[in-house]
């Protein structure tokens, strides 16, 4: 296993990441005995930074992740969550304080290392989400007093909304960490698309992170399963995935995976899986890559794959042709 920075957090973190949400499943759905083999495995095979969010099952990601962590006795970086619920001032500050206590009491720790908003984040408040003002403001006030209180270690935001918005929250420095989409359907987190791209132009957030001293963790990098080239679900992972970041319907999302299957064909890589882990391991701006397991064989292969290294030069030469391909 291989180890980037996370930024300028002093943590260096696998390459690949335990992701514990919905699209994957084993830590929402899966038997206990199958999530302890799992992390278990993944320790042992070098992972160190484990993700998981109130909202994956109502909680019960955190909890079993808490449960199967302190089963292992394992020396992990965690990573989780809060969403702001409230845009009343004076009371955002409490509950994003009381969200983070209730993770920890599910997670069995006394301390986070990466706690990360889950809002998106848009221009003007509007339902669920949160402002830059917000962020930079409110949200990073709140993060403050907790990692005065020992709560917390570091913080981060998931990076999905409004370029413009996103952009800066980022170029403002105020947190540590994004996470972000990026994949070969929409690579527009780490790359330029040509114009008319007709899925969500993210304009170089990855660069814009890196610039400002913030470690970047990858999600949807296999477009929540669009990307695996196989249309039939695990049993375990969730039967239906709704797009972040790409397109309309999880369909476009497939139907737009066909075109990298030349990486496959043509020997760059022995799957999509596998071109899709490389693929975003390529940007050296990338901390992580957040992969969503169903099953240890899953573990087993991603770990495999990012193994081979990145993509090489002459495949990633081919993309910009095949994005520009997707323009009508």
């Amino acid at each position: 296993m291989d180890y980037r920075p996370l930024g300028n957090t002093g943590l260096r973190v696998s390459e690949i990441g335990f992701g514990c949400g919905n699209v994957g499943g084993l830590m929402i759905r899966g038997e206990h005995s199958d999530q302890v083999k799992a992390a278990a495995r993944a320790i042992e095979l070098g992972i160190n930074y484990f993700d998981t969010a109130p909202s994956y099952g109502d909680g019960q990601s955190e909890t079993n992740l808490g449960r199967v962590l302190k089963e292992l006795s394992a020396d992990v970086y965690v990573g989780t969550k809060f969403r702001v619920t409230t845009h009343e001032p004076g009371r955002l500050k409490a509950d994003i304080i009381a969200s983070v206590e209730e993770s920890l009491t599910r997670l069995q720790r006394e301390q986070i290392d990466l706690i990360q908003m889950h809002n998106h984040v848009v221009s003007s408040t509007e339902g669920g989400s949160v402002t830059p003002e917000e962020a930079i403001g409110e949200v990073a006030d709140a993060l403050r007093e907790l990692s005065e209180q020992g709560k917390v270690r570091f913080a981060g935001m998931t990076a999905v909304g409004e370029t413009a918005a996103l952009h800066r929250v980022i170029d403002s420095a105020t947190l540590n960490t994004i996470q972000t989409v990026y994949n070969l359907v929409n690579p527009s987190a780490g790359t330029t698309v040509p114009p008319g791209f007709d899925m969500p132009d993210y304009g170089d957030l990855i660069g814009h992170a890196s610039a400002s001293g913030m470690g970047v963790l990858v999600i949807r990098v296999l477009a929540a399963g669009a990307l695996t080239g196989e249309a039939t679900r695990h049993p375990i992972a969730v039967p239906s995935v709704a797009p972040i970041g790409s397109g309309r319907e999880y369909e476009q999302d497939m139907a737009r995976s066909n075109d990298f299957r030349f990486l496959q064909n043509e020997g760059y890589a022995e799957n999509l899986v596998e071109a899709s882990l490389r693929f975003a391991l390529t940007n050296a701006g990338v901390s992580s890559v957040l992969v969503g397991y169903s099953s240890l064989e899953h573990l087993e292969q991603a770990i495999e794959y990012t193994a081979r290294g990145p993509l090489p030069q002459e495949a990633m030469d081919r993309l910009p042709g095949v994005w520009a391909g997707s323009v009508g």
